[in-house]
């Protein structure tokens, strides 16, 4: 004799082992699946946004090149760098210009050397060592003359010491004297030579 209630009791077992594995290959292949979906979209979203981002930065970019244009042309047109074709022609310019400031201020020039250009990203700098004495006035319209100049130049490396008195022939006492002993550096700024 057959006992039917244990054929039930197996096939009910064999549809609950049959639940069970469909649950555990759900759980191990569907469920990280899923999660994996999840990520790749939250991905795609932030691409997607970031696409968009770039869109509008795009949308910008005519108005952004107009502006940088604009500024070069008001940049140009102040004259702030040296025009001059090489740094040679340049540093003589530069010479020129701070001998004639000096005259013109009432100091007198002891020398001007000019130094090596260096060179950093697109621009050169043309630096000149001057030597020159004067007082304390021709030093402030020397110096006001030089910052205020088209093109643009920088006193670097001021150094001022006060001239030594002459001694009195009469009294042989030494005199005081307004006379300063004025070195500095003037730099200038030029476009890179191509090379």
């Amino acid at each position: 004799m057959i006992d039917i209630g244990s054929k039930q009791m197996q096939r009910w077992l064999a549809v609950a082992l049959l639940v069970a594995a469909i649950l555990l290959v759900s759980l191990a292949v569907i469920v990280p699946l899923a999660n994996k979906g999840l990520e790749l979209l939250d991905a795609k979203n932030n691409l997607v946004f970031r696409i968009q981002q770039y869109e509008r930065i795009l949308a910008r970019k005519d108005a952004v090149i107009a502006s940088m244009i604009a500024i070069k042309e008001q940049y140009q047109n102040r004259g702030l760098l040296n025009r001059q074709s090489t740094g040679a022609l340049a540093s003589a310019e530069v010479q020129e210009f701070i001998k004639k400031v000096i005259t013109e201020a009432g100091g007198q020039l002891s020398s001007t050397q000019a130094l090596p250009l260096s060179t950093k990203n697109e621009f050169s700098r043309i630096t000149v060592s001057v030597r020159m004495t004067g007082n304390s006035e021709v030093l402030r319209a020397v110096l006001y003359k030089l910052e205020t100049s088209t093109p643009l130049l920088i006193i670097n490396q001021i150094e001022i010491r006060p001239m030594r008195g002459v001694r009195s022939r009469t009294t042989r006492q030494i005199e005081p004297s307004n006379e300063l002993n004025i070195n500095f550096q003037a730099v200038s700024f030029m476009r890179r030579l191509p090379e």
